[in-house]
């Protein structure tokens, strides 16, 4: 299976309705050969859900997401900071799911035997566990980071927005994936700077390196803000 809808239904977060999109592709240098899973309202498309603010039933109060606006001149919400570009891959997928291109099929078979990347866009906390459970089942490996906090450590790291709520996290014993803004932010004792990024030569792409997932014991993961 190259591409399936696994899930199609209420938000976790808001009730809202949302999908889950899973395409298998080789094409991105940094993560290689990877299922791509992408969160999306169902009824919305991207750019209008980020800036209208409608985008919290995909991302939760994420701060990342900016703040809605109305204003015409935009097509985002204003200082929206994620990474994710909306105009590219996420906008591809919303609209070839309204052309009908995507069918219902098995979250198992999707991630059979593949590296998976959980919330490619969106937060999985959004969607029932056991999509999740039934998508990793028999996946070789996998990433996957949530703003939820606490939600799946067994699955997920936990996103940390600044170094106290990474440290508090820490305390819990949950790892963190932590944007900062230079080298001279990652804390040495807790984080290992991602080996996938710039500042670390690109050693490893992430379908080798198998840190950013919950249930491991190594460090947490920081990444340089670009």
């Amino acid at each position: 299976m190259q591409h399936a809808i696994i899930y199609n239904g209420p938000s976790l977060l808001d009730g809202q309705p949302i999908v889950v999109i899973a395409t298998y592709s080789n094409r991105n240098s940094k993560t290689g050969r990877v299922v791509q899973t992408y969160i999306l309202r169902a009824d919305i498309n991207p750019l209008e859900a980020s800036k209208t603010g409608e985008d919290f039933s995909i991302c939760g109060s994420c701060v990342m997401r900016g703040t809605p606006t109305s204003d015409p001149a935009r097509k985002i919400a204003k200082g929206r900071r994620c990474y994710v570009n909306l105009g590219q891959g996420v906008l591809t997928v919303f609209k070839a799911f309204q052309r009908g291109v995507y069918k219902a099929g098995s979250a198992r078979d999707m991630g059979r035997g593949r590296f998976v990347r959980v919330g490619t866009y969106g937060d999985p906390g959004a969607v029932p566990s056991h999509i999740w459970d039934e998508l990793l089942s028999e996946a070789t490996t996998w990433t996957a980071y949530s703003h939820q906090s606490g939600w799946r450590p067994d699955i997920a790291m936990q996103s940390a927005d600044d170094y106290h709520s990474a440290a508090l996290h820490w305390k819990a014993g949950r790892r963190t994936f932590r944007v900062i803004a230079d080298l001279g932010h990652l804390d040495p004792t807790h984080e290992a700077l991602c080996p996938a990024s710039k500042e670390a030569g690109r050693r490893v792409q992430c379908t080798a390196c198998k840190l950013c997932k919950g249930g491991t014991a190594a460090k947490s993961i920081a990444i340089v803000e670009h």
